[in-house]
This record gives structure tokens, C-alpha cells and sequence, in this order.
């Protein structure tokens, strides 16, 4: 079995749920394990937020009002990648560590633990941020199309 969607969405604070629930949609009619979809949508709300709180890149004067979510489920894995157009990430750049007293900051990291595998890059060639992460697939039993894997 394989599924993919992709999503064009606003640089608003309200596409970030809309992103959430197509992926929840998707892994419970595919019969994806509850606890790793939610394990997916969790990193794939902080992936979006990032995007929308730093995916313009003002400073060059092009500031884009839209980023992109595409999701892949394809066997036993999930691929999901938040691209934006903001400042992106410099090579080598690390993930810092948000202090535990700290409100925001946590979002790569939070990823970083839910995921199986994360690539946190800038797009080539053309600027902006990549966050992409995999998980592999739990099925519950009764997956409607678990007998396609």
C-alpha cells in the first residue's frame, strides 16, 4: 500500500490543526496504530508551527505567505516533510536544546524524539527550511488496509 498527499498552506496559525487532521484521517481509514499516528501528528504540528512562525525570510524582501506539507505512507514507513521559504538552516547547524523553563523552543527536539529518523536541512537551490522525519508503521489488527502491505 502506498498513500501520499501534499498540502500548499497559508503561513497562518489556523492551517496547522487542518494539516493534523488530514494525517490523523489518513492513518485511522489506512489502520495505522493510534499510538503512532499520534506520535506523527504531534511532530507534524511542531514541524508546522516552525514553518509558520519562521517560514517567511522578511530580510531578503520575499516573504511568502505559504508552506508545504507532504506526507508519504508507503509500507511499513511514514515520511512527512515541512518545507517553507524563511532564512533556512546554515550546514552543521545544530539543534539547540530550549532550556527547561522555556515556553517555546522545543519543536526540533520534540521531533527529533518522536520520529525514527529526522533531516533537518534547508531546501536546495532555493532557500527555506526541510523538516523531514520518518516513523515506521504499527497496524492495529484489524487495518482495513493492512493485507495491501
Amino acid at each position: 500500500m502506498s498513500i501520499w498527499w501534499s498540502l500548499h498552506l497559508r503561513r497562518e496559525a489556523a492551517s496547522v490543526p487542518l494539516a493534523r487532521r488530514l494525517l490523523l484521517g489518513t492513518m485511522e481509514t489506512a489502520g495505522v496504530d493510534p499510538d503512532v499516528s499520534y506520535d506523527l501528528s504531534v511532530a507534524l504540528t511542531e514541524a508546522c508551527a516552525n514553518a509558520v512562525e519562521h517560514g517567511g525570510d522578511t530580510a531578503r524582501g520575499t516573504s511568502t505567505e505559504a508552506y508545504r506539507v507532504t506526507a508519504y505512507l508507503d509500507g511499513e514507513k511514514c515520511r512527512i516533510e515541512v518545507a517553507d521559504s524563511g532564512p533556512g538552516f546554515t550546514r552543521g547547524q545544530r539543534v539547540r536544546r530550549a532550556p527547561e523553563e522555556a515556553e517555546h523552543g522545543r519543536g526540533l527536539c520534540l521531533i527529533e524524539e518522536l520520529a525514527d529518523h529526522v533531516h533537518i536541512g534547508s531546501a536546495p537551490g532555493r532557500g527555506g527550511a526541510v523538516v523531514s522525519f520518518d516513523k515506521i508503521l504499527k497496524w492495529r489488527e484489524d487495518a482495513p488496509l493492512m493485507a495491501a502491505v
